[in-house]
């Protein structure tokens, strides 16, 4: 008779230091997937499976390959253990199964089976390429990789949102959320060695799902941090991220393809600012969609430029402190349905242009500031990381990964939002070290002056990055210094920027304006000085927010006079805009002279244009827009001296200008798009030249002698005091012919000259009749 057989002694799960047990338990670990999940033993025969489930009765681990099941059992502070022989199944994997849990109910009886995925038996979802690029800073599509990512299987099943975080001094890092009822201690993060990145997969976590990243920094505290990459948030003022999966199909691709091929310096631009949320109050993204879009179309302007639509948790930052860099705001609807406004405005022929901020961020402790208890983002030296106006922190623009962030969100919004420009908000706050700054407040560049060189390195390389990448879009500078090169191409030494807001022509003219008539001769250099630097730079010509807040009042209230004067003025000054070298940009309200100041918490006062004389305003700006799109001569040459002469510009007694506008001789238009979506170039004659003459006396200019480059027959094409724009029409009563003839004879410096009645506060524009003239 033979003896039984012994038993086989049972296997040990592999043993791990009870205090390396414990940081797992606490979710502290830097490395918990090196502890918890499956686990083969040195001998190949048996798995080890480690699983956290606080306050768990029972745990089985399912294995679906061979359907092995493993009652694990209490090790730790809810960690649970327990081996199972190496599947021997063919294509069965040890890492390849679910967990059963039962917990126990509030009346103390035995709760459901659930069945769950396991977050620490997943792969890591950065690749090592993916790592390298963001040490290295050149990682173009860090949105992609970094934040929370739905991650679904190749049968389209979602798997669960991979999350991921830049936190490199950090002891630990746990998600928490809706999905563990904000108890990160079962969502502990991996560190991914010296690349400061944290990763995990969270089975379950899908689309709208809240969020915040849990730092345990080196002093020991824990901080809840929004995720810097959070492409949605709540609504303020609540600061949890939000999970994002979009689905969103543009219906733009005739907008982006003739984008892609168009150059955006020869084309007309002329722009609408928007706030968002003070447009008309209340309104949503979709709402917007249908009434801004509607708007802005009837007045013909080309763009609209939104003030920041990324998160901010203070309205009364206007957009300017941003704590969500990657997400629309939630105030007006979901990101979704802000790309639907944005399309909406495209299949509208209509570009968009948003406000960027990379120069400084707020001190919220929830988000940016101090991220992973340390100076991050922002520079670690107070004297260049703290902004003393704002009392916000600025952006460490030498560190490779900041660099990458800031970058990478440029891209991120021209590329996944077709945004058609970014507007840069205070360059000039980043260029200067002692920017805002006494003696003794900064510290000089290595070579001894006053420039930041690695900001001034950063925006190089993001204008650079971005128009390689995106031809056709707009790269706008709002910089109020001389310093010089910032529309320059990089190649040639500059800042790269396609355009620059022509802050000096702003101020200048608005001074001008604010003048009595009487006393504007004493301040004619105001007017025209403009034209002394116009070409230094590619310039846009802003009347933005800045105008008319913080008691600057309104446009219309600087200007001296009754209202009838007010707005004459107004509307000349506008025609003279138009007609100026550069691009155009006003404010809302600005177009129908809202007389009191803009308030973002109270909206704008729609009713005032509803009255006839301001709704004069507002059709004026609808002909110049009109007129402008289809003038080559006011666009066309707008960067070079050969669009532009002065005809009579030291007129300060008569307060009138004038000069002329020269069109290209050959000008390409936006190319047109064949049925198979390619863009097809197209050429087109340049057009003829425009003649503009402003009077901001307040008497009429009778028999005004002008000289023109041609004679023949000239038609006044523009009459900002026409009866049309509720003016008092005094060409019009006074029987003046749209039509006047130059006759050939040498004056002020052209071969031929036209006498012009031109009335009080008003701008006249007149072109010849190619049919008497010879212009072509």
């Amino acid at each position: 008779m033979t003896p039984s057989a012994a038993p086989r002694p049972a296997v040990a799960p592999l043993a791990v230091d009870p205090e390396v047990l414990a940081a797992v338990a606490q979710g502290r670990h830097h490395d918990p997937h090196t502890v918890l999940g499956a686990h083969p033993h040195p001998d190949g025969a048996a798995v080890t499976y480690r699983v956290l489930r606080p306050l768990a009765r029972t745990v089985t681990v399912v294995r679906a390959g061979d359907g092995q099941r493993v009652e694990l059992t209490h090790e730790h502070d809810g960690v649970f253990a327990g081996v199972a022989p190496t599947p021997r199944v063919a294509g069965a994997a040890a890492g390849d199964y679910r967990v059963e849990v039962v917990y126990e109910t509030e009346d103390g009886t035995t709760g459901p089976v659930q069945e769950q995925d396991d977050a620490y038996r997943h792969l890591p979802t950065l690749g090592e390429l993916d790592l390298h690029l963001i040490g290295e800073g050149r990682h173009e599509r860090l949105w992609e990789v970094l934040g929370a990512r739905v991650v679904r299987t190749s049968a389209d099943e979602a798997v669960g949102t991979a999350f991921a975080v830049w936190a490199p001094n950090a002891r630990a890092v746990r998600v928490v959320g809706d999905h563990n009822g904000w108890d990160g201690r079962t969502h502990a993060m991996r560190s991914l060695g010296s690349s400061g990145v944290w990763e995990l997969l969270a089975p379950g976590v899908g689309h709208g799902d809240r969020y915040k990243f849990e730092i345990l920094g080196r002093d020991g505290l824990w901080r809840q941090k929004a995720d810097p990459m959070a492409r949605w948030t709540e609504v303020p003022p609540a600061t949890a991220s939000r999970v994002l999966e979009s689905d969103y199909a543009f219906g733009d691709r005739t907008w982006m393809e003739r984008r892609r091929v168009t150059d955006p310096h020869e084309r007309p631009l002329s722009i609408y600012e928007v706030h968002l949320g003070s447009w008309r109050p209340g309104l949503d993204y979709r709402e917007l969609a249908e009434q801004l879009v509607e708007y802005v179309q009837w007045l013909g302007f080309t763009h609209v430029e939104f003030l920041p639509v990324a998160e901010h948790p203070f309205g009364g930052s206007w957009g300017y402190q941003v704590t969500g860099y990657y997400a629309p705001t939630s105030r007006f609807g979901s990101p979704d349905e802000f790309k639907h406004l944005v399309d909406a405005l495209h299949q509208a022929g209509i570009g968009v242009i948003v406000d960027w901020v990379p120069a400084h961020f707020p001190k919220d402790e929830w988000a940016l500031a101090r991220f992973d208890g340390t100076a991050l983002y922002e520079h670690p030296d107070p004297r260049r990381g703290e902004h003393p106006d704002w009392g916000t922190l600025v952006f460490d623009f030498g560190r490779t990964e900041v660099r990458n962030f800031l970058v990478a969100n440029a891209l991120y919004w021209l590329g996944e939002f077709h945004i058609d420009g970014l507007r840069v908000d205070a360059v000039a706050s980043m260029l200067y070290l002692d920017y805002s700054r006494e003696d003794g407040q900064w510290e000089p560049n290595v070579h001894g002056g006053n420039h930041n060189l690695e900001a001034i390195d950063f925006l190089r390389e993001v204008n650079a990055t971005v128009y390689r990448l995106h031809p056709g879009v707009h790269m706008i500078a709002e910089e109020s210094t001389a310093f010089s090169g910032v529309s320059a191409p990089v190649d040639a030494g500059g800042l790269g920027f396609g355009k620059k807001w022509n802050m000096g022509w702003m101020h200048d003219t608005l001074a001008y304006l604010s003048q009595d008539p009487v006393n504007r001769r004493w301040h004619h250099g105001q007017w025209t000085f403009s034209m002394v630097y116009a070409y230094s730079e590619n310039y846009v010509l802003p009347l933005s927010h800045d105008e008319v807040v913080h008691g600057k009042g309104s446009l219309l209230g600087r200007i001296p006079g009754d209202r009838r004067q007010q707005l004459a003025t107004l509307r000349a000054y506008y025609g003279y805009m138009w007609a100026h070298p550069g691009k155009q940009l006003l404010f809302m309200g600005g177009e129908y002279a809202q007389p009191s100041e803009w308030s973002e918490g109270e909206g704008l006062d729609w009713p005032v244009s509803w009255d006839e004389a301001h709704r004069g305003v507002q059709l004026t700006i609808r002909e110049l827009n009109a007129l402008y799109r289809s003038k080559p001569a006011l666009w066309s040459l707008d960067h070079s001296p050969e669009g532009f002469s002065w005809v009579d510009g030291g007129d300060a007694d008569g307060n009138t200008l004038v000069f002329l506008r020269m069109p290209a001789a050959q000008v390409v238009p936006e190319p047109r798009i064949d049925d198979d979506g390619d863009a097809v170039p197209a050429a087109e004659p340049g057009g003829a030249p425009l003649l503009c003459i402003t009077n901001l006396s307040g008497s009429p200019r009778q028999g005004l002698r002008v000289g023109v480059p041609s004679a023949g027959e000239w038609t006044v094409v523009l009459d900002t005091d026409a009866i049309d724009f509720h003016g008092d029409g005094w060409r019009e009563q006074t029987g003046q012919s749209e039509v006047v003839t130059a006759h050939e004879g040498q004056w002020q410096g052209q071969p031929a000259h036209v006498t012009v009645n031109v009335p009080a506060l008003t701008t006249l524009w007149l072109q010849p009749n190619p049919d008497t003239t010879g212009t072509h």
